[in-house]
């Protein structure tokens, strides 16, 4: 049986992805399991979910063993481990893929951390993922740096689907959003099929809140306690006016008349890190169509288990939300200084988780 109230999520247009992917997750049948009774249609990964499960060891010991009698290295090894996990779970997500036109059924993998200030490798890198998993429901994660920018317009130039990532301010949004529909209009000058073409902006949530809920504190004043946990839901918010602004506009509308697919946007990091708020706020706070959600399993489950009702709380919100970053600036909060600090940590967090996988990789191939 579907769990009625992520159907009922899913109905109410937010698409419902998985933030988790492992290889024993694959082997042992759950990732189908979640696809079929909780109404998974997707799945996102990153440096820090990969550590995780290649460290774990479960089910990656053959493969290791294989790529060390070739003489394999650690980024031979992780690129071909990784690789086929993904391409595996695009098979299993197939069935979702076909059923929605091609829209969900995704399985998103990030390019390599380090490379999050090089456009050009950035966009050589994309381009080898997309050859290797050599699956059409594949989408290829980006950051959105200043770097990636240019690398995000010109792997959906070169037809490539785009999960871009690491996005937590609504101007670097709207520069996502221009360097998508460049992207689009570069892709029909090379003879694309844009409606072929799929990409979602993975704007952080919970992130926000945990940095502005510290500076808050920090602060001290009851006019600034009163704000914490409002800046997460208020500045996805206004992410999606802007998304609104920019599928109104007339460039838009000569894309989609192309036959162009709007850039969904993805609410991630929607795990509730203050044990204070609700574990599923970021949820039935982000409910709006044409959206994903893509969650941890112990947010999935905590919807599953006790979720509201899903309506619409996104919609008509933008004043609202704009007031809370007023409020914001009134106390002392510079917004700007969290934004940028949160993408400096966000790179050095996957780095870190990189450079830990490749020393626990090393030591498999060295032990095998």
């Amino acid at each position: 049986m579907t769990n009625p109230r992520l159907q009922a999520l899913s109905k109410a247009g937010v698409s419902v992805w998985l933030d988790d992917l492992s290889r024993q997750r694959i082997d042992s049948g759950d990732l189908a399991a979640l696809a079929r009774e909780h109404s998974v249609v997707g799945v996102t990964t990153n440096p820090t979910i990969f550590a995780g499960a290649i460290g774990a060891g479960v089910g990656y010991g053959d493969q290791i063993a294989e790529i060390a009698a070739a003489g394999g290295d650690a980024a031979a090894a992780i690129k071909a481990m990784t690789t086929e996990d993904v391409r595996r779970a695009c098979d299993v997500l197939a069935p979702q893929y076909e059923q929605s036109g091609h829209v969900d059924g995704r399985v998103s993998i990030e390019v390599d951390p380090t490379l999050a200030a090089d456009t050009a490798q950035t966009i050589a890198q994309a381009a080898e993922l997309w050859s290797i998993v050599d699956r059409p429901n594949l989408m290829i994660k980006i950051p959105a740096t200043v770097e990636g920018l240019p690398a995000i317009t010109a792997t959906i130039a070169a037809g490539i689907p785009v999960n871009v990532t690491l996005l937590f301010s609504v101007e670097r949004y709207r520069a996502v959003l221009d360097a998508y529909l460049t992207g689009l209009e570069q892709a029909l000058d090379n003879g694309h099929d844009i409606a072929e073409i799929h990409s979602v902006a993975s704007l952080f949530v919970s992130r926000v809140d945990s940095e502005i809920d510290a500076r808050l504190a920090t602060i001290g004043t009851e006019e600034a306690l009163a704000l914490r946990g409002k800046a997460g839901l208020a500045n996805s918010r206004l992410a999606y006016a802007a998304f609104e602004e920019v599928t109104a506009s007339e460039r838009w509308q000569s894309l989609a008349a192309r036959g162009a697919n709007p850039q969904r946007l993805l609410w991630a990091s929607t795990g509730v890190k203050d044990p204070a708020y609700p574990d599923t706020m970021y949820v039935t706070g982000l409910v709006v169509a044409d959206t994903v959600n893509t969650m941890p399993e112990k947010t999935l489950f905590a919807y599953a288990d006790h979720g509201e009702e899903p309506v619409d709380t996104v919609t008509g919100t933008a004043a609202a939300s704009q007031e809370v970053f007023e409020a914001l600036a009134a106390v002392g909060v510079d917004t700007a200084d969290v934004f940028a600090l949160l993408e400096r940590e966000g790179v050095e967090k996957f780095e870190v988780s990189w450079s830990e996988l490749v020393d626990t990789v090393t030591a498999a191939l060295a032990k095998a």
